[in-house]
């Protein structure tokens, strides 16, 4: 991990900004960022939605009964500091990134599905950075309470013409007894960010967690690597990942898993892909507790350039317990590509084909014009237009 000197971007400057009561009224350029982030702000159909520029929030809303969705520092007023869940799962003497998180938090949310509640459709989180040397330090806390159902689609994004900005994220999240969370994240950078998120999590008896992660377009240096501790019998955590390196971008990520009650699951899937770019992709699933399964399968594919390091690890102590692993790393294979020639194909296409097989975003469940916005840049990595 390379170093980050945090001294070079602000923390503070715009907390006062005002309010954006319709996200449809954002600049062209704006809206155009966050659509490759998985944020449609002309979607209506939304449970919520709720929107950080650098500093401030400037939109909230919500659009059910059993949602609560605020600002992060308007959930600490309301709730007395929220003891149970704040700083919880994160210590916040980690490292340098937490430690100026708890020291100079400027934002982020809290939302919460309440207990029984089935949120149907995605809640909306946008992390929007906008300016030279912006820097952005906020804290997330997810609760879907017992038997809760709810789906969270997060973007983040920087504007068009920011440049030299960071990014710091702490997100805690919590799935109670039979809840079931999805989270869909979706990282649309620049060339000169740097972005450090700390995630982890609990999911209690036969509670269930699912992550998506996608990641196609540039990025300086991100490192992350979220841990999910399953606590309750029958607890389930996956984590899907497409993520793409394109010349220029450091990526050094990977997914945690903690098998700590009888009957529990893990799967981590990853599919990478370097344009030029460097990914470090590591993978855990340890397991304290019989019965428990859990899988990991690590895939990376070079074009043109590029370095990719798979590091998967299991461990665990204990009798019954099923855990394995797949990892590969290597380029498109010259009969795959002969093998789609014979077919009509000409060169272009054929590896194009083979590039989207690899990087297939179906298991995420994705509502439909966000595939579709995947789907096509997916379809441009081949030419490098995608960059």
């Amino acid at each position: 991990m390379s170093t980050v000197n945090l001294s070079r971007y602000s923390f503070s400057g715009n907390e006062g900004a005002a309010p954006i009561e319709d996200l449809a009224n954002l600049p062209a350029q704006d809206r155009e960022r966050l659509v490759l982030a998985g944020i449609d702000v002309n979607d209506r159909s939304v449970s919520g939605a709720f929107m950080q520029l650098n500093h401030a929030g400037v939109h909230c809303e919500t659009k059910h009964e059993g949602l609560d969705l605020m600002d992060i520092r308007t959930a600490l007023k309301k709730f007395d500091g929220l003891p149970q869940y704040f700083w919880k799962l994160i210590d916040p003497d980690k490292d340098e990134f937490t430690q100026l998180t708890r020291e100079h938090c400027n934002g982020g949310y809290f939302v919460r599905a309440r207990k029984g509640a089935k949120i149907t459709q995605p809640v909306q989180s946008c992390m929007f950075i906008k300016g030279h040397g912006a820097g952005q330090s906020i804290h997330n806390i997810v609760i879907v309470e017992e038997g809760a159902e709810m789906h969270i689609l997060g973007g983040c994004a920087t504007a068009h013409d920011a440049n030299d900005t960071a990014h710091l994220g702490i997100t805690e999240y919590y799935v109670e007894k039979g809840g079931k969370l999805t989270f869909t994240m979706i990282h649309n950078w620049g060339t000169s960010t740097t972005v450090r998120p700390r995630s982890a999590g609990i999911v209690e008896a036969g509670g269930e967690f699912q992550n998506n992660y996608i990641l196609l377009k540039p990025v300086a240096d991100l490192q992350m690597y979220p841990t999910m501790k399953l606590q309750g019998q029958g607890a389930v955590a996956r984590f899907n990942s497409v993520i793409v390196a394109p010349t220029g971008s450091y990526v050094d990520c990977g997914n945690r898993i903690e098998l700590n009650a009888p009957d529990t699951r893990g799967e981590v899937i990853s599919r990478t892909l370097t344009t030029g770019g460097t990914i470090i992709n590591r993978g855990f699933i340890g397991a304290s507790a019989a019965p428990a399964r859990g899988h990991l399968e690590c895939k990376g594919l070079i074009l043109g350039g590029g370095r990719i390091h798979a590091i998967p690890e299991l461990d665990s102590n204990q009798d019954g317990v099923e855990l394995s692993h797949e990892a590969a790393v290597g380029k498109i294979a010259q009969e795959e590509i002969e093998y789609l020639m014979a077919r009509g194909l000409d060169e272009d296409e054929a590896a194009s084909t083979i590039v989207r097989g690899f990087l297939n975003v179906d298991i995420m469940g994705l509502p439909l014009p966000l595939k579709k916005a995947m789907d096509e840049q997916i379809g441009l990595l081949e030419t490098g237009n995608a960059m």
